[in-house]
């Protein structure tokens, strides 16, 4: 877990930093995206613990691979932390399911300051429009 846990210290340094910059002001989607290292935490954590359903844990574990992969739909590599987009809107899709069916569960394990079930709908209600609707059919389809 010691190499997750440095993806996680350090996406969570380069959200920070770059919402506290300049190009975050043009970003309509900067809370989103600084809610990017709680997601990621709670897949993780999720991923570990012994009430998940294997079904689940398989798509969370193709989750966790999208984040921490170089090579995905928008790189971060290129775009910097606005490249989370994607990463986030799947994760909320694989996560709504979770947490509809143990909202206890998910919450005991959820980081976020922000109340979990309603903020994975405002993310997939925008999906679409965050990263294209071609896209994000793409990406749906790549987990199921």
């Amino acid at each position: 877990m010691s190499r997750n846990s440095d993806f996680y210290v350090e996406m969570r340094r380069k959200v920070k930093d770059w919402a506290e910059s300049d190009k975050a002001k043009e970003s309509p989607w900067v809370e989103y995206i600084l809610l990017v290292p709680d997601f990621f935490h709670l897949l993780c954590k999720l991923a570990l613990d012994p009430d998940v359903p294997t079904r689940s844990k398989a798509k969370l574990a193709g989750a966790i691979a999208y984040f921490v992969s170089p090579i995905d739909f928008i790189p971060e590599a290129v775009l910097g932390p606005v490249g989370y987009i994607d990463d986030l809107a799947l994760s909320a899709y694989v996560l709504n399911d979770i947490v509809n069916e143990n909202p206890e569960l998910a919450e005991r394990h959820w980081a976020g300051e922000v109340e979990l079930l309603a903020t994975i709908r405002e993310i997939l209600e925008a999906a679409d429009e965050m990263v294209g609707s071609g896209l994000w059919q793409k990406i749906k389809a790549s987990i199921r």
